[in-house]
């Protein structure tokens, strides 16, 4: 992979993690409720289930590659449309609205692990989407592996550093993504419609 191809993946995956999502949302009513240190677990959970539908993702992605030279421009395009029809909904969703109830939640640390790991890959949503998000950055001259194991590591690093700020940043953040939700929203859905038209026309 090519550093300014990374770095745009980079800024792209930064950008998404920062969209509400059930991990997001998850993190945010732990960090809460529990702590941002305890949430530390929830984190890693969500992290590694990431990683799990990425090479899901990947499998796929590689197999079809093998199939047909043409297969990545089919992929870009497709991922593109999907993309911004992701951003549509999402410019459409309701505003965030986060409700806890401290009495039903297991507060050990496996059990946050096990409810973080459990939101990521339970999300068939997100599967299809690493398929739409992934090919954008591929490069079918260079290792597929090696590409896939630097975006795999990229995406979870992000993810871990974004959801535990969010964590620390609890109290602070829910009654303003609750006050400004809409508008969030629709910032991050027109983020989704910008880089499907963009993305899979770049080079």
């Amino acid at each position: 992979m090519a550093l300014h191809t990374w770095l745009i993946y980079l800024v792209a995956a930064t950008g998404l993690s920062l969209t509400p999502g059930p991990n997001s949302l998850l993190v945010l009513t732990h960090g809460a409720l529990h702590g941002h240190r305890k949430t530390l677990f929830t984190v890693t959970g969500g992290a590694i289930g990431f990683v799990a539908l990425i090479a899901l993702s990947m499998l796929g992605i590689g197999a079809l590659l093998k199939t047909s030279a043409d297969a990545l421009t089919v992929l870009k395009l497709l991922g593109g449309a999907y993309l911004v029809w992701l951003g549509i909904q999402l410019w459409r969703a309701p505003a965030i609205h986060l409700q806890a109830n401290a009495a039903k939640v297991d507060t050990r640390g496996a059990a946050l692990f096990r409810q973080g790991l459990l939101a990521a890959v339970t999300n068939p949503k997100a599967l299809l989407f690493y398929g739409a998000f992934l090919p954008q950055f591929i490069d079918p001259g260079r290792d597929l592996l090696l590409q896939f194991i630097i975006m795999a590591a990229t995406f979870a690093a992000i993810e871990i550093v974004v959801e535990y700020l969010l964590a620390r940043l609890a109290h602070r953040i829910r009654p303003v993504l609750e006050r400004v939700g809409k508008s969030f929203n629709r910032a991050c859905g027109g983020m989704f419609v910008a880089m499907g038209v963009a993305l899979p026309l770049t080079k």
